[in-house]
């Protein structure tokens, strides 16, 4: 049994991020939720919330993640 869901790792290490209207690439998953977690913990009101969001949407492995309301 794995220790991690396998629904929750991220089929490729490949993930887009869009936070306040940037689109950004990242080649690196773990490198991607690094930075959305010290975005998160480092800054406050509406851009820990963007950060926050990405964030949580990479926790599930998601391979684009937004912090735009759908």
């Amino acid at each position: 049994m794995l220790a991690i869901p396998e629904l929750a790792m991220p089929r490729t290490s490949k993930v887009t991020t869009v936070c306040n209207g940037k689109r950004e690439v990242w080649m690196d998953y773990e490198e991607a939720k690094a930075y959305f977690l010290e975005m998160m913990m480092t800054t406050e009101g509406v851009q820990r919330d963007r950060a926050e969001c990405i964030y949580i949407q990479l926790l599930h492995g998601l391979d684009e993640c937004s912090d735009e309301d759908e």
